[in-house]
């Protein structure tokens, strides 16, 4: 039987703005990447966020970012490799306090920091450098096929590959930038369509036409596309019927 797993960036809310609907995703994933509060949340948010995800049985990972609140992440920042490691040692920690056994399931980083060190090795290896500070046995979440997945592999950190139902894909297996349309997904059937044919078929197609060969080992939904309930109960209901097992 195909196992894979299904996370979703969660905790995104800050203060009184709230951002995605935690409460409502949350039973129909298997494991979630808390924000840290450099990108999005706060001490509270975060606090309330693993508690819920605990509640719910949902394995808790941290989600690293630029500190880039008004950008919400999503703007590459010009840092040293050093300024980094630090940052994503700080917002693990952070994240890892706030879980009564202090054992993160994985560190996925987050937004602009993600897609930069998909394309840049030595950027990839500040991050794994940041986390292995921390915990270098938790798992690395990374694009699939990318340089974040190798400079884990050269870490030591254990990898996890992964792929986005609700993102469009470019032909060298990176993602289409948000600012270009069709990037984002929305419709249900069609997401959760195309999260099966990647599971089953290794392959996704890119927005130009091209098949891409990628490796799945969790499916990422966006906990802030305005369609995310929909979406992750819809493949809920897909994988089920075609007996693939959905687990952390």
């Amino acid at each position: 039987m195909i196992t894979v797993d299904f996370n979703s960036d969660l905790g995104e809310s800050f203060g009184n703005y709230t951002i995605g609907d935690d409460a409502m995703v949350l039973p129909m994933i298997t494991s979630a990447n808390v924000a840290c509060g450099f990108h999005a949340g706060d001490p509270d948010v975060m606090a309330k966020t693993v508690t819920l995800a605990q509640q719910n049985q949902v394995a808790v990972g941290a989600h690293p970012g630029y500190p880039d609140l008004a950008g919400f992440g999503r703007r590459k920042m010009a840092m040293s490799h050093q300024e980094v490691a630090d940052m994503v040692t700080y917002q693990v920690a952070a994240l890892q306090g706030f879980l009564p056994n202090h054992h993160l399931h994985h560190v996925k980083p987050h937004g602009a920091l993600y897609n930069a060190a998909a394309k840049d090795f030595e950027l990839a290896l500040a991050i794994c450098e940041g986390i292995k500070r921390v915990d270098p046995s938790v798992p690395l979440y990374g694009l699939a096929n990318s340089e974040l997945i190798r400079a884990g592999q050269r870490s030591g950190l254990p990898v996890r590959s992964e792929v986005f139902a609700d993102r469009a894909y470019q032909a060298d297996g990176s993602l289409v930038p948000r600012s270009q349309m069709g990037a984002v997904l929305t419709d249900p059937q069609q997401v959760a369509q195309r999260a099966l044919t990647m599971v089953t078929t290794g392959t996704v197609t890119a927005i130009t036409g091209e098949t891409v060969k990628i490796v799945v080992d969790t499916i990422c939904v966006h906990g802030d596309n305005a369609a995310a309930r929909q979406l992750v109960t819809t493949m809920r209901a897909v994988f089920d019927d075609a007996g693939i097992n959905i687990h952390a």
